[in-house]
């Protein structure tokens, strides 16, 4: 039966990191703390193009191994078919105390999360995390090479990682995801040098303010992993009432929560740039250029000349870039004010413009290796001028627009509340190429 007011719900915990053998150490060592029964749960999607996913259960009584064929291999089917059912007969053993989900190095935390938060399965008026409580996101860093992999535009495919052969998602949407997202980082091995450690901590401070850090420099044996196993339990019990505990910010709330450092430090910096004028399509899309060279993230609202009534999501993660709608400008459609909440039309009132309503630029980009100035001159320069926003409206809608089409990735006949599909995103741009 579902946890109920006088019982105490099944402990989740979600790990994940693009290194197999670190993550599933820190995995079994949350599940080896527990005295009462915990049950540490993996799906290996090596074979996911082949329409075989490999689940791994490891219970106090051993190791339990299955191969599954899925008559469509993705994501959303391996989540919705197995995972939530497994995930439910768990919740609902008395017996099972706590549960340490591993997620595979290819699959997006994010999007997995918000589909435990977000569909409801069969035989239940509610989503699966109405079964548990979901104690936080754990993300294992590889010290020494996390902030180039951050950095780059190379392919999962490059790596091994890609769930499927025609994977064009990259090592850095996955590792900026994971530490992004996660409650505690787990970070890993040494730098190169002092100095690269610097570095790698002030771009965490920024990417993940609202996320606890527990260092782990050599290799744990045994007993070492037990007690890193405990300071991540005290940090779990002991998060921040804002912690994220595995749920996605909207895409309208402050792009500056839990309060990153903006001052510039080892070369670092945070760049928050904000408008009241519309972008022009073609050159904000030639600008993106610049803004993926020398970034480890650029998110944020954007306001396009051509597409007056939408919202759109900018998110990059490297030399990487998703694009998609996030929802009416509220000056387009009055009716999407009774859908938001209260943070947002506090925002929106805070700053209604006479003219513009609520459209405006909102981006935060986290800089690394290139000059700030130049980013905000780009993005100066895809503005339209005084001239082009004499012309109006109408004028505007007649621009080229290279933002126009989107894509949305497979699984079309799954009946799905979520904005993305949870394999890749909704349209995605590597260096000079679109996806």
């Amino acid at each position: 039966m579902p946890a109920g007011p006088e019982t105490e719900p099944t402990e989740l915990t979600v790990v994940c990191g693009v290194d197999r053998r670190s993550a599933a150490g820190v995995a079994a060592a949350l599940r080896a703390r527990h005295t009462g029964t915990a049950v540490l749960v993996t799906h290996d999607m090596r074979a996911l193009g082949e329409g075989v996913v490999r689940r791994q259960i490891v219970e106090n009584d051993g190791e339990h191994v299955a191969m599954l064929e899925l008559a469509h291999a993705c994501v959303s089917c391996t989540l919705r078919e197995d995972l939530l059912p497994l995930l439910v007969r768990l919740a609902r053993d008395p017996d099972v105390a706590q549960v340490v989900l591993l997620l595979d190095p290819g699959v997006e935390v994010e999007a997995t999360c918000e589909a435990l938060h977000g569909l409801v399965p069969e035989g239940l008026d509610g989503p699966v995390t109405d079964l548990y409580s979901l104690r936080g996101v754990v993300a294992v860093l590889d010290a020494a090479r996390w902030l180039d992999d951050a950095g780059s535009d190379d392919a999962l495919v490059e790596r091994g990682l890609a769930l499927t052969a025609d994977d064009e998602r990259t090592v850095a949407q996955i590792v900026v995801g994971q530490a992004e997202f996660a409650d505690v980082l787990v970070v890993g091995g040494r730098c190169a040098g002092a100095w690269d450690r610097v570095r790698l901590d002030a771009v965490l401070a920024r990417l993940a303010p609202r996320g606890r850090q527990v260092t782990v420099v050599d290799d744990p044996g045994e007993g070492r992993a037990a007690d890193i196993a405990a300071r991540l339990d005290d940090l779990l019990h002991d998060l921040s009432g804002d912690a994220r505990r595995g749920a996605a910010d909207d895409a309208h709330v402050s792009l500056l929560r839990g309060q990153p450092p903006l001052a510039r430090d080892a070369g670092v910096s945070l760049l928050h740039v904000g408008h009241r004028r519309p972008f022009h399509p073609e050159r904000l899309h030639a600008a993106f250029d610049v803004l993926l060279h020398g970034t480890i993230r650029v998110r944020g609202r954007v306001w396009v000349a051509s597409q007056p009534e939408h919202v759109l999501w900018v998110e990059s993660a490297g030399g990487a870039l998703q694009i998609g709608v996030a929802g009416p400008w509220f000056a387009a459609d009055p009716t999407a004010w009774d859908d938001a909440d209260d943070e947002r039309r506090a925002a929106a009132s805070l700053s209604w413009h006479e003219r513009w309503g609520d459209r405006e630029q909102q981006l935060v980009a986290l800089v690394h290796d290139a000059d700030p100035a130049g980013l905000v001159e780009a993005l100066d320069a895809a503005l339209l001028t005084d001239e082009e926003l004499a012309l109006g409206e109408l004028a505007w809608r007649r621009l080229p627009d290279p933002f126009e089409h989107r894509h949305t990735d497979p699984c079309p006949d799954l009946d799905t509340d979520l904005d993305t599909d949870l394999d890749t995103g909704v349209e995605s741009r590597r260096g000079e190429g679109w996806g």
